[in-house]
């Protein structure tokens, strides 16, 4: 019935094993993956009819994590699982961007890649499995698909790279200082094709050299899955790519010197326009049978494509007059928005984002339900792109995949300068509203936030500034490297290359590429040009501020006290009644944690000083021979009973009241008195002994023997 091939191999710690026969036979493409006892089933399938009149590569990628894939239920009202989470959309995009670029070009079918976390050990991170499980459904599918890839994940740890980390090693790095990398590799034999990385100010040098150990242990995959396709793969689809020589021959010659001349504007809303025009001319000069053409749009798009790619290689020249390493012109602002806790406008070029800090409290964190556990996130970032940006007018509704990977980016880019959550117990919100764009928005939305931060108090350990990258590869080998890339030199260049960091080192990169990867040259050229494109981003954003400005007076203030985790339970009280009456008291908000780190917040000084005296009173033990202040609760023949510390009661005898003799207690005191006591000590049975006559009961000083 089952036709199953199985090819394995060790890899690191682990052993590797692609298995396909078996389970969804129908699919093209169908392979699980194994990693250690993490498990990915991917399915491929492409329709055998291009769709009529698409410019464009139909490809779909879905990644979806079971919660029976680690024994959980979903949470929630419906306990199904629902709309992709944030991982599942930026583990979708990582398969996505190294298997795009490797399709044929023209192939223009339908193709969907669904990969399913089946089980999770909770060591092997599934993100690099489901990597490997589409590639290798892909290359034994038929479709016309240049692979196969594979990916790795690396660590950096005591200057020696580890691959393939545990997810416990990469759960927050902000809390492992040993461990400086949390890096993605995808590539071929050849090349590398898609970098993702979160780190801590590593060096340009330390960060090729995990670039190139990631793609050396790469290499080994590829061999597997081409091994398994030897024995399982499908006939070849049979797909020739679209010619139109003579077409685009037509296109050249009735249009070049205007795109040429379109291109060679420098306003971007003129560009777009005269580029336009130029394209409606080009089509006014063509056949009925040429326009009716579907290779039209791929040949005025091979125009545009060469007009620019020619000029950056051989003369150096880019639409916007710019030279090859030039950042465009910056400026920054900050404390627009009066009521925001922080706010920064950053402008680069015809780029520019409106970011927002907003600091909360423990109430405000987001709660994360995964497949690894239930866990708390204190750093928020969010991104925006609406369509008037690019000056256009389109549909607006939730955040879709690039806003999430964007905002990711730029998360990562600045969780390294991030101040200890015991030194600066906020939760930290940011909001880029990309106001403006042409070219790089994410990176702007770093500066911004550095900015947007600093403005809001938040102690960063050091300003992030970004910049993006691109490359013009042509077949004879030569190349240009762009610094600070356009928009139109990001669609019609080879590369999208962003390198984010502080004056120290390097905290986020990412890599695209279109073509079928790129040497550790041209990526060392690249990280080194990047370096100085950042640093001259730094020093103008030093223009506009160089230090946290001033907490702003709309905040919530927050302290931080420990108390022995034995007396928890007394300050939250039965069913939380103890905790409740101290915010209702107090009017601050209150928040315990398991180790007893309790935070106290509120925009009023007095309200947090009222619940830290509250549970002090709670939780500290009174001190013998210290004088405190109390009231008198009961009297009885034999002395008064008085509230000094807390809720502690302790009896101050007849004896200790005055130097002299007294009838009854109620001679000198009554019930609500306010009175000074020493605290003697403790009896055998601990009941406690206060006095009075010992102590000034104007001044609450000790008297002394001969007063």
């Amino acid at each position: 019935m089952f036709n199953i091939t199985t090819k394995s191999m060790q890899w690191g710690e682990e052993t590797l094993t692609l298995e396909t026969g078996k389970i969804a036979r129908q699919a093209d493409g169908s392979v699980i993956a194994t990693l250690g006892e993490t498990s990915v089933m991917a399915n491929v399938t492409f329709a055998k009819e291009p769709k009529p009149g698409l410019d464009f590569f139909p490809l779909t990628v879905h990644y979806q994590e079971k919660y029976y894939a680690a024994g959980k239920v979903p949470g929630g009202f419906f306990k199904r699982e629902a709309r992709p989470s944030e991982k599942e959309t930026l583990t979708a995009r990582l398969i996505d961007r190294p298997i795009r670029p490797l399709f044929v070009p023209g192939f223009k079918n339908e193709t969907l890649v669904m990969c399913t976390v089946l089980s999770h050990d909770l060591v092997n991170d599934p993100d690099v499995v489901a990597m490997i499980a589409a590639s290798a459904a892909l290359t034994i599918s038929g479709a016309p698909f240049r692979g196969p890839i594979a990916g790795c994940r690396v660590g950096y740890e005591d200057g020696e790279y580890i691959l393939n980390p545990t997810v416990d090693d990469m759960q927050d790095l902000r809390s492992k200082p040993e461990q400086r990398l949390d890096l993605v590799v995808a590539g071929t034999k050849n090349a590398v094709m898609m970098v993702e990385s979160e780190a801590y100010e590593l060096s340009e040098e330390e960060m090729l050299g995990a670039v190139n150990f990631a793609h050396e242990q790469i290499k080994p995959v590829c061999d597997l899955i081409i091994s398994l396709a030897e024995d399982a793969a499908k006939e070849p689809f049979d797909f020739q790519p679209p010619q139109y020589d003579d077409l685009y021959a037509a296109v050249k010659a009735a249009g070049e010197d205007s795109m040429r001349a379109a291109f060679a504007i420098r306003d971007k809303q003129e560009r777009t326009h005269a580029i336009t025009a130029a394209k409606d001319a080009i089509k006014a000069a063509l056949t009925e049978e040429q326009l009716e053409d579907a290779n039209l749009g791929a040949a005025l798009k091979k125009l545009e494509s060469n007009v620019l790619r020619g000029d950056v290689v051989k003369n150096g020249n880019r639409i916007d007059g710019r030279a090859l390493d030039e950042i465009r012109p910056i400026a920054c602002e900050t404390g627009l928005l009066s009521r925001t806790h922080g706010s920064a406008l950053f402008t680069r070029g015809e780029t520019q984002g409106l970011i927002v800090t907003t600091l909360g409290t423990g109430d405000d964190e987001q709660f994360i339900d995964a497949l690894t556990g239930n866990s708390r996130s204190n750093f928020l970032l969010h991104y925006n792109f609406p369509p008037y940006s690019v000056g256009e007018a389109g549909r607006v509704g939730p955040p879709g995949r690039r806003e999430i990977g964007h905002g990711k980016l730029a998360w990562r880019a600045l969780q390294a300068v991030l101040p200890a959550p015991t030194d600066f117990p906020y939760t930290i919100r940011l909001v880029s509203e990309i106001t403006e764009s042409n070219g790089s928005s994410s990176m702007a939305t770093v500066c911004g936030s550095s900015l947007s931060m600093m403005d809001a108090g938040v102690p960063l350990k050091a300003p992030v500034a970004g910049v993006a990258m691109g490359l013009v590869l042509e077949e004879d080998g030569s190349y240009g490297i762009l610094s600070d890339i356009l928009g139109d030199e990001d669609h019609l260049g080879d590369m999208d290359f962003k390198v984010a960091g502080t004056e120290n080192g390097i905290t986020s990169l990412q890599m695209d590429i279109k073509v079928a990867g790129i040497t550790p040259e041209i990526m060392g050229k690249a990280l080194a040009q990047a370096k100085t494109g950042r640093l001259h981003i730094l020093g103008e954003m030093a223009k506009a501020m160089t230090a946290p400005g001033e907490f702003s007076i709309h905040a919530p203030r927050i302290e931080t006290m420990q108390i022995p985790t034995d007396k928890i339970r007394e300050v939250i009280g039965s069913g939380g009644k103890v905790i409740r009456e101290i915010v209702e008291v107090s009017g601050a908000k209150v928040d315990i944690n398991d180790d007893g780190i309790i935070k106290i917040a509120s925009p009023n000084a007095e309200a947090i000083q009222k619940a830290y005296d509250m549970i002090h009173s709670i939780v500290a033990e009174p001190e013998e021979g210290h004088i405190y202040k109390g009231k008198v609760v009961k009297i009885v023949d034999f002395g008064a009973f008085v509230n000094f510390f807390g809720k502690r009661d302790g009896l101050v005898h007849v004896s200790q009241i005055e130097n002299r003799r007294l009838n009854h207690p109620s001679d000198v005191l009554k019930e609500g008195q306010e009175v000074w006591v020493k605290l003697l000590g403790f009896d055998d049975r601990g009941k406690v002994r206060l006095a009075m006559k010992m102590v000034d009961q104007e001044t609450g000083k000790e008297l002394q023997p001969e007063d």
